[in-house]
């Protein structure tokens, strides 16, 4: 599994991104994903994730402001960002779950990961 993330890019307050995490080699179409992010200085923090035929988790801080979906036939999960405030800048890293399940916050349960796309949210 290579997972490629893109989307990301310098906005402003209050401004909308939207990433998308896929795999060239089309082998996580039955597997949950997840997003993560680490900002500078601070532990990587779970963000949202999505099961293969159901099943969504968001963030306490995200919620009601990011969306996750998928594409399953394109093997692609998108991660919309509306409202982004300054504390949302970070790396973002996508993951594939161990399973088809949504696998929720735990790290630990993903077995790949992406090569990070960075967001820096200015004031």
């Amino acid at each position: 599994v290579q997972l490629q993330a893109s989307g990301g890019g310098p906005v402003q307050a209050g401004g909308s991104l939207r990433f998308s995490c896929s795999d060239a080699r089309r082998t996580f179409s039955n597997n949950g994903v997840g997003w993560f992010r680490q900002a500078p200085g601070k532990e990587r923090e779970f963000v949202a994730s999505i099961g293969y035929r159901s099943g969504v988790t968001y963030a306490d801080s995200v919620k009601g402001r990011f969306s996750i979906s998928r594409d399953s036939a394109k093997s692609t999960v998108s991660l919309q960002m509306d409202t982004l405030k300054p504390e949302d800048t970070a790396v973002y890293y996508c993951a594939s779950c161990r399973s088809s399940y949504d696998c929720g916050s735990d790290p630990s349960l993903y077995r790949y990961w992406g090569q990070g796309t960075e967001v820096t949210v200015s004031s």
